[in-house]
């Protein structure tokens, strides 16, 4: 693709600018005390990506930066609109939440967010719908979550982390 190595430095240099600016607008969302309310949150980063009720009968809400991006942060809002903290939530620590009781994908995607990717794995008789999200495994490597929901999708049977083949350098910068 670029065969001047000059190029390529270029290219990574202003991939890696843009995705740092890309982050800092929501890199202090998980510092917004509890009590702030919806509408304060939304005007200083955004609408959230998601707005759903949890596992516990609460009004959850989501900032995503899935497809792409490796980070999302979620929080509850009380009956007055209050966001009662906000936390990142595509970690290694928040992902063992799927380890208590039974999860379903709409449960799942009300606490992650949406996927990055959804996809099948597995031979024809024990296929499996597989939901994946990126993230930094450790808060360091480059990963995804994978999210086997079944063969219908419909609950979770397992997770674990994997390598992102997006970071894989030899796909994104072939050398020629």
């Amino acid at each position: 693709m670029f065969s001047c190595p000059r190029m390529r430095t270029f290219v990574r240099g202003a991939l890696a600018t843009g995705a740092g600016l890309w982050l800092a607008g929501c890199a202090n969302i998980a510092a917004t005390p509890p009590g702030t309310s919806l509408a304060q949150v939304t005007a200083q980063f955004g609408a959230p990506t998601l707005q759903c009720i949890d596992r516990q009968g609460h009004d959850r809400v989501v900032w995503s930066r899935q497809p792409l991006g490796q980070y999302a942060w979620g929080g509850t809002v009380d009956a007055q609109g209050r966001v009662q903290g906000i936390e990142p939530i595509l970690t290694d620590e928040h992902f063992q939440v799927l380890k208590q009781g039974e999860w379903t994908a709409d449960q799942v995607r009300c606490e992650f967010g949406p996927p990055a990717i959804i996809d099948t794995a597995g031979l024809p008789n024990v296929r499996q719908i597989v939901w994946s999200y990126r993230y930094k495994q450790d808060h360091v490597w480059d990963s995804l979550m994978y999210v086997f929901l079944g063969p219908h999708g419909d609950r979770v049977t397992k997770f674990h982390p994997g390598p992102d083949p997006m970071y894989d350098r030899d796909k994104m910068f072939p050398r020629f």
